[in-house]
């Protein structure tokens, strides 16, 4: 296996490879509107991409909350992948990004506690240098209460 990182550009390509990954991961994005919400802002927000080979395995996207906050808008990793550090490495790319117009780096995920999956991702943020902010427990809904995690970049 040998995964390589690149941004992508071109709007409808970015939108297909969220979508791609994305169906790959239901257990995380089985709610077909917010998915929707997701493949639509990546059109135009910045974007990486990994691949093994010509396989697109994850993505990232970055976008732009204040003047001085940046935040992960969406991430998936084709479950296939999962554990493999390809997360880590698209992370430390939209970091060194955003370092250049932000100081704090955020995410939106659910509160730990309500679904395994989501506790994986928690944990996953975690690793990463995170650190919970505030949980706004209607701001999704009730039974998807809204985690945000933060980080001084």
């Amino acid at each position: 296996m040998s995964i390589t990182f690149t941004r992508e550009t071109n709007a409808s390509v970015k939108a297909n490879i969220v979508q791609e990954v994305l169906a790959d991961l239901p257990d995380w994005f089985g709610l077909p509107d917010s998915t929707i919400e997701y493949v639509d802002a990546a059109r135009t927000l910045p974007l990486w991409v990994a691949r093994d080979g010509e396989t697109v395995v994850g993505f990232i996207d970055l976008a732009t909350t204040s003047t001085a906050t940046a935040e992960v808008q969406c991430m998936g990793i084709k479950r296939a992948y999962h554990h493999q550090g390809i997360g880590q490495q698209l992370m430390a790319k939209l970091i060194t990004s955003a370092r250049q117009t932000a100081d704090y780096l955020q995410v939106k995920t659910v509160a730990p506690g309500y679904y395994a999956t989501y506790d994986q991702t928690n944990a996953f943020y975690r690793a990463m240098g995170f650190e919970p902010l505030e949980i706004f427990p209607t701001l999704w809904d009730a039974w998807n209460p809204c985690l945000i995690l933060i980080q001084k970049i």
